[in-house]
């Protein structure tokens, strides 16, 4: 059987293996995330020697591609305006403060720690490690005892942050003298990355989803083939961004915004068909008070899971080809900015951020600790490895793994434990008669779980 065969079946197995079991281990410290990435350590060359990204660079970069890529799309199709205008304090003090004071401080505290990396290099390890991932602390920001508004705040920012990061990630390569975007240049990376990837994934986008829109209206599509017709919206916003030789992430993420705004807001057409001849509603598409333009589009649900397996996957390579090999390489240096970018990167520059807030601190902690590092970093950090003529991205590359390796176990271990332990706090002040800004409410559809939060 060839090695390709193989991991196949590695990865088959563990799949089917966690799904059997997926209800039982939701409740537990036990993560998804946890599983997968121990396997994928398994099933690496230190170990069993099963995946290896030398003998399987291609298709693995290709799934880690297609994972973010999913996840940048849907997470950008569910938010809406009210999430930052109705009592979105909390979800834009965290994106528009508490994230670059993030980049900068993950920028600032590796300088000391990590030598021999160049000042840009230095930036990139601060902005490949600044997006959080919901999925890492699902019981954290999901428990019904943490305050809907905590959970909404915690669920918007991950679901923004990582996109927000790429025009970072892109511009900070580009000025890195032998990689890929620097060939482009600064300049060159700017217009085609950012302005021509934006531009190109936000048409795709709006037109997906008004052909989309306008296909229901005249019952012309069914509830399966409109859930097909997300991941290829989102697919050709990702593809034809790269085709113009710009980013396919921000392309995609772009689109994402403009179908999902497109589903929402643009008006009905009247059907065409008279009230005798009018096929029945699709009861998964239909426009009704239980799809209200508010509420997320059932069409996005196969493309949900489908980015939920792809990241879950991903994870498992990650333990494989990244994780692994570097547990065989610590330092102090690498393990002690880890350490740091799970606490005082994240914790500092949130506190700053909801500063004058009115939000206790108990609260404040609870938002600064659960900051988990996931795919987007995962993602990045694979990137930075393909860059072969850097000397750094070894270095960079190891950091990027030991932090969202700790990132996994301590916040999966954490994560219910401390949902109760607020979950108590905050119970005990509202009894004791105290008016918390935790208990603002928010719009109804931020109540409903986002993608990566949801519970088998």
């Amino acid at each position: 059987m060839s090695g390709e065969a193989w991991v196949g079946v590695a990865v088959a197995g563990v799949t089917a293996a966690y799904a059997l079991c997926s209800r039982r281990l939701a409740s537990s410290p036990v993560s998804s995330a946890m599983v997968f990435v121990g396997c994928g350590i398994l099933l690496g060359p230190v170990a069993l020697d099963i995946v290896d990204l030398k003998h399987n660079s291609e298709p693995i970069i290709a799934l880690l591609e297609a994972a973010l890529t999913l996840v940048l799309f849907t997470d950008a199709m569910t938010v809406r305006g009210r999430d930052l205008r109705t009592d979105g304090f909390l979800p834009a003090r965290l994106l528009c403060v508490g994230l670059p004071l993030s980049i900068g401080a993950g920028w600032l505290l590796a300088w000391p720690l990590l030598p021999g990396l160049t000042l840009w290099e230095l930036a990139l390890v601060g902005a490949v490690l600044a997006p959080t991932d919901a999925a890492l602390g699902k019981t954290a920001m999901s428990s019904p005892r943490v305050p809907a508004l905590v959970r909404h705040g915690l669920n918007v920012e991950s679901g923004l942050n990582d996109g927000m990061v790429l025009p970072f990630f892109v511009l900070f390569l580009a000025v890195i003298p032998g990689t890929s975007a620097a060939r482009e240049g600064a300049s060159g990376v700017f217009w085609r990355a950012l302005v021509l990837s934006s531009v190109l994934g936000f048409l795709v986008g709006a037109v997906g989803g008004r052909l989309l829109r306008a296909a229901r209206s005249r019952g012309w599509v069914s509830g399966e083939w409109a859930q097909l017709f997300v991941p290829a919206v989102a697919t050709a916003a990702y593809a034809l961004a790269l085709v113009v030789n710009g980013s396919g992430f921000i392309g995609a993420w772009i689109g994402g915004f403009a179908f999902g705004s497109a589903l929402r807001r643009l008006p009905a057409t009247e059907s065409r068909f008279p009230a005798a001849e009018r096929p029945p509603p699709d009861t998964e598409t239909q426009e009704s008070p239980a799809h209200s333009p508010d509420a997320p589009d059932p069409a996005a649900g196969f493309t949900e899971h489908l980015g939920e397996l792809l990241a879950s996957l991903s994870l498992l390579v990650f333990g494989a080809v990244l994780l692994g090999p570097t547990l065989e390489h610590l330092s102090w240096r690498v393990v002690g900015y880890a350490v740091l970018s799970l606490t005082v990167v994240r914790m500092v520059p949130v506190a700053l951020a909801l500063a004058g807030s009115g939000l206790r601190r108990p609260t404040v902690a609870y938002i600064g600790w659960f900051g988990p590092r996931g795919l987007a970093s995962v993602v990045l950090g694979l990137l930075l490895l393909e860059e072969e003529h850097v000397q750094g991205v070894e270095l960079m590359a190891r950091v990027v793994a030991v932090t969202v390796g700790l990132s996994v176990l301590l916040h999966g271990v954490t994560a219910v434990a401390l949902a109760d332990r607020y979950g108590d706090w905050h119970e005990k002040a509202t009894a004791a008669g105290g008016r918390l800004r935790e208990g603002t409410p928010v719009p109804e559809s931020a109540r409903v779980t986002p993608r990566r939060n949801r519970r088998p």
